[in-house]
């Protein structure tokens, strides 16, 4: 889609106005839509928080005869900040309720205990990963960032969905991976779904490693591998994406990445063989080489999610070493 597309896309579905706000990062896009169904105006997504996004927003809500006040409800796939930032500028000046997955409202309004939890969660995570200063050294990040991003809090009632909610005509299907919180909304009779994150067009979604609200451990792969299989049980036939291109007939997308995780697995039990008895630090430092530095934690996070799905495959074991786990071939 180009930038400042403003006609609506309709087939015989939801008639949808996408706010499409372009970046120079692998990302390409922005993106969010404001969409009629069921005689209701919705907001899907809502980009950063920036001036760029709130000037699309309203560039594509003019062009359609429309208002900010015209909006009867929010609803988030997940909760990254990407996704939720002019919420707040609605909210400040509007009452429009919010809805996201039962799970994101500890997340969305920076809940205390959540934070706290999180913390706690990565000091111990990367302590057993092996990467114990690079470790610290993001675990100190990570909180200076919950400082910095406290005025970022929602602080409003979420509306709580879950797996089989229908709201204007779109039905909920929770998926898990990319995101603990992610859901996608399907609309049966014209296969369109908003995908947020689950599936991108040009580049590959990441697992991220992320504990739940109460700081327990996810397996993050193993639950987006189980969310890919899940969306192939429906007619999709456009996914309209958080980043990127529309994507047609996204079952066959779906059955690709399935295929690439499956792969990256082999070649990291490959990696695993030659190095063993190894850390996940020794192995993201060796598959990834340059990004280690660049991408710690996410390539930390893919590395871990990797490992989890070939222990649970029963393809290595792991040990615990000074704390630390440590891998070997089954």
């Amino acid at each position: 889609m180009e930038e400042g597309l403003l006609i609506a896309m309709t087939h015989q579905g939801p008639r949808i106005h996408p706010v499409i706000v372009p970046t120079s990062t692998i990302l390409q896009s922005f993106n969010f839509y404001v969409v009629e169904s069921d005689g209701a105006l919705i907001l899907i997504d809502a980009g950063l928080n920036s001036k760029s996004c709130w000037a699309h927003f309203n560039q594509v809500m003019n062009a359609n005869g429309f208002e900010a006040a015209d909006i009867d409800k929010i609803i988030l796939t997940h909760s990254h900040d990407d996704h939720t930032g002019i919420v707040h500028h609605l909210l400040s000046e509007h009452d429009i309720p919010v809805y996201a997955h039962k799970n994101a409202a500890p997340r969305l309004n920076r809940e205390w205990a959540y934070l706290h939890h999180r913390l706690a969660f990565f000091d111990q995570f990367y302590e057993e990963m092996g990467c114990r200063e690079r470790g610290r050294e993001h675990v100190a990040l990570l909180r200076q960032r919950a400082n910095e991003k406290e005025s970022q809090a929602l602080n409003t009632d979420i509306s709580p969905l879950q797996e089989g909610d229908v709201i204007d005509g779109f039905e909920v299907i929770e998926t898990p991976g990319h995101w603990p919180d992610h859901i996608v909304l399907c609309h049966r009779e014209s296969g369109d779904v908003f995908a947020g994150d689950h599936i991108l067009g040009h580049i590959s979604s990441n697992a991220m490693m992320e504990p739940d609200t109460a700081g327990n451990k996810q397996h993050a792969l193993l639950e987006y591998e189980h969310s890919l299989k899940k969306c192939t049980d429906y007619a999709l036939q456009t996914a309209y994406t958080g980043h990127g291109g529309v994507v047609e007939n996204p079952i066959a997308l779906i059955e690709r990445r399935l295929r690439g995780i499956d792969r990256k697995s082999e070649k990291i039990r490959t990696l695993i063989g030659k190095r063993q008895p190894c850390t996940a630090d020794t192995l993201a430092r060796a598959f990834y080489e340059k990004a280690y530095d660049r991408e710690f934690s996410l390539v930390i996070s893919e590395i871990a999610g990797h490992l989890d799905r070939l222990e649970t495959h029963q393809r290595v074991t792991k040990r615990k070493v000074d704390a630390e786990w440590v891998y070997s071939l089954s």
